[in-house]
């Protein structure tokens, strides 16, 4: 864990990212690990490029040892890190460091506004008396839900327990909470409910560079039973959780994907948290890029790291 030292304080960084997630609730994992990167930026004092990138790393690594779904938080450093040192020849250090704590800022600004632009573009999809399925919990469809419901729109949402925790059940508060009418469904109620709803609505951990995505558990599941049923499917995610993976199947996902850290040495007995939904079961991704399909998120992926 790199421990970075101003004015005789340490500062340290898997501290700083988990205090940050524990003061705001409704803080993505992501947005923490750039805030984490930033601090780290503006108290380190850097010799080179080099030296930067490999305190990054460092950063990046001891964030991902937290029992943290690690999907994003890899994903919003790649991103961050090529983000800040675009086009920096010929410059002092500390010019250096001066444009990129600028370029952070603005970085962030940028992503925190993400939920809400995704959320106005999903507005005309949310139509008055639809039926809407969506999986466990998620922010972004959270927000995006009740904005449809603060337009005056009337709507009811099937919520599927989510698996492990109780994730589920918080969506059905936050949703009640909002005046918005919904139903707290079995995992394995899906394929029973999904002939009665016009579309399924989800979030995503990761958007792989197939135009896939990775989720909580059962989004899989929920994507076949979609197609089945000539179901849209849309996901609704930010642009850092795009990720320079290429599963094929589940095997291919990265087992610290897939797992707690905790079990990563015996996984034989334990429940994956996550799976991969084919690009071919996804109709459409919104996310503060655009409305994409799945096939352009290469595109988009190829923009982001240029």
């Amino acid at each position: 864990m790199p421990q970075i030292t101003k004015s005789n304080e340490e500062f340290d960084v898997v501290k700083y990212f988990l205090q940050l997630l524990d003061d705001d609730k409704d803080m993505s994992s992501g947005i923490a690990a750039i805030k984490t990167l930033l601090m780290i930026l503006e108290k380190k004092q850097f010799g080179t490029i080099h030296i930067l990138h490999t305190t990054m790393r460092e950063a990046v690594a001891a964030m991902r040892n937290t029992d943290l779904s690690i999907a994003a938080i890899v994903s919003a450093g790649e991103l961050f890190c090529r983000f800040i040192t675009l086009s920096l020849d010929d410059k002092h250090m500390e010019e250096c460091r001066q444009i990129m704590l600028n370029r952070g800022k603005i970085f962030l600004t940028k992503l925190q506004n993400s939920r809400q632009v995704i959320s106005q573009q999903a507005q005309r999809f949310i139509s008055d008396g639809c039926r809407i399925l969506t999986h466990s919990r998620s922010r972004v469809v959270l927000k995006a839900l009740i904005a449809a419901s603060q337009n005056k729109k009337t709507f009811h949402v099937f919520v599927t327990q989510g698996g492990i925790g109780n994730s589920g059940e918080e969506m059905v508060q936050d949703l009640q909470a909002a005046g918005i009418d919904c139903t707290l469904i079995l995992d394995s109620a899906t394929g029973y409910v999904m002939e009665s709803v016009d579309f399924v609505m989800v979030g995503a951990e990761a958007i792989v560079e197939s135009g896939g995505i990775i989720n909580r558990i059962g989004s899989y599941t929920m994507g076949l039973c979609a197609r089945e049923m000539k179901k849209p499917f849309y996901v609704l995610s930010e642009s850092f959780k795009f990720s320079r993976l290429y599963p094929l199947n589940q095997r291919d996902l990265p087992n610290e994907y897939k797992y707690s850290r905790k079990h990563l040495n015996d996984i034989s007995k334990v429940h994956p948290l996550v799976d991969y939904t084919p690009p071919a079961y996804i109709t459409l991704l919104f996310t503060d890029l655009g409305i994409l399909t799945p096939s352009a998120v290469s595109d988009e992926l190829i923009k982001l790291y240029m």
